[in-house]
C-alpha cells in the first residue's frame, strides 16, 4: 500500500511474555525492529511488558521488578529507535523512588531520548488486578506530545474505560491515542460471558475514537499467565471507529496499519462534537456523584 499524504504508519507489538524479563526485552526489541522494517514510524508494546503479569496477587518481593525511567530498558530502546528514526511507546514499572512505584508509559522519539511520561492515573483493585497494591496514581495529567509523525497520547489500560480521560487527551491535541494493556479470560467464566466482556471491551474505545474524533491504537497481550488468559486481539479504529485491522486472539502478531491523519478533520466537520461541548454546564463532572 503506497503511502498517503499526512499519513502515519504505527505498529502494535502483541506478544506473549515470560519470566525471563531479559527474553522479553529481546523479543520486544525483534518486534519493533520488524514494526520498523514494515513501515512503522510509531511502534507501541503492551502494558509492563517486560514481566509476566504480576498484579495477579499481592507479594513485597515483586517491587524489585521495577525499573527507574531513565533507565537500563528506556537506554536500549532509545537506541533502536534513533537507530531506526522511530517513535517507541515502552510501558513500565517504574521505580520512582524508595517505595514510590508507577505503571509508566514512556515515549521515546526518533532521537533516542525520552519526549514524554505518563503515568497510569486509573488503578483498579478487583480479582486477579491488585494493582492498588503496586501502583501510585499518576500526577502528569492527561498529556500529548508531537513525535516526528504525529501527536499522540497514551493511556494505559483500565485508563481505557473512562471517556473522561480520552477527552482530556484529544483535547491535549492528541490525533492518535494508544492504549497498552493487560487484559484477559478469567477461567471460571461461561462462554457467553467471555464474549460480552470482550466486545464491552472493544466498544467503549471505538467509542472513544468516535466521540474525540481520533485514531485509537490498543494493544494487548496474548498467552495463559496464572489465572488470566489474556485475550489479545489488539486493533487500530479510526475517528469514525472503524476497525482498520485487528489481532488475533491467540497468537503473538505485529500489526502495521496506516492511519490517515486527514481523517481528523473530515470527520469532526461533520460530527463536531467539540464544537458543540457545553463546557459551561459541566461543572458537576468534578463531582463523585450528585445527590
Amino acid at each position: 500500500m503506497g503511502s498517503v499524504p499526512g499519513a502515519v504508519s504505527i505498529g502494535l507489538v502483541q506478544m506473549s511474555c515470560a519470566e525471563d524479563l531479559a527474553q522479553n526485552l529481546e523479543k520486544a526489541l525483534a518486534r519493533i525492529e520488524e514494526a520498523a522494517r514494515r513501515g512503522a514510524r510509531i511502534v507501541c508494546l503492551p502494558e509492563l511488558f517486560r514481566s509476566r503479569y504480576f498484579c495477579q496477587s499481592e507479594d513485597v518481593a515483586r517491587f524489585a521488578l521495577a525499573e527507574p525511567i531513565p533507565g537500563p530498558t528506556t537506554e536500549r530502546l532509545g537506541k533502536l529507535a534513533a537507530a531506526r528514526e522511530i517513535t517507541i511507546v515502552a510501558p513500565l514499572f517504574e521505580k520512582r523512588a524508595e517505595g514510590l512505584y508507577h505503571n509508566t508509559a514512556a515515549t521515546i522519539g526518533p532521537d533516542g531520548r525520552i519526549r514524554s511520561l505518563y503515568r497510569k492515573m486509573h488503578i483498579p483493585d478487583d480479582p486477579l488486578y491488585y494493582e492498588k497494591f503496586y501502583f501510585t496514581p499518576g500526577d502528569l495529567g492527561f498529556p500529548s506530545v508531537a513525535v516526528r509523525d504525529a501527536r499522540i497520547g497514551t493511556l494505559v489500560c483500565w485508563d481505557q474505560w473512562f471517556p473522561e480521560a480520552a477527552r482530556l487527551v484529544a483535547l491535549a491535541g492528541a490525533q492518535i491515542i494508544f492504549y497498552p494493556t493487560a487484559i484477559g479470560w478469567q477461567f471460571d467464566e461461561p462462554p457467553e460471558v467471555d464474549a460480552a466482556q470482550h466486545d464491552a471491551w472493544e466498544t467503549i474505545q471505538r467509542s472513544h475514537a468516535i466521540a474525540n474524533g481520533v485514531f485509537v491504537a490498543v494493544v494487548n497481550r496474548v498467552g495463559r499467565e496464572d489465572g488470566v488468559r489474556f485475550w489479545g486481539q489488539s486493533f487500530v479504529a479510526d475517528p469514525f471507529g472503524r476497525v482498520l485491522a485487528r489481532a488475533s486472539a491467540s497468537e503473538e502478531e505485529v500489526l502495521v496499519v496506516e492511519c490517515d491523519l486527514a481523517a481528523i478533520e473530515q470527520v469532526r466537520r461533520n460530527w463536531p462534537f467539540l464544537r458543540d461541548r457545553r463546557i459551561d454546564a459541566y461543572g458537576d463532572m468534578q463531582k463523585r456523584f450528585r445527590n
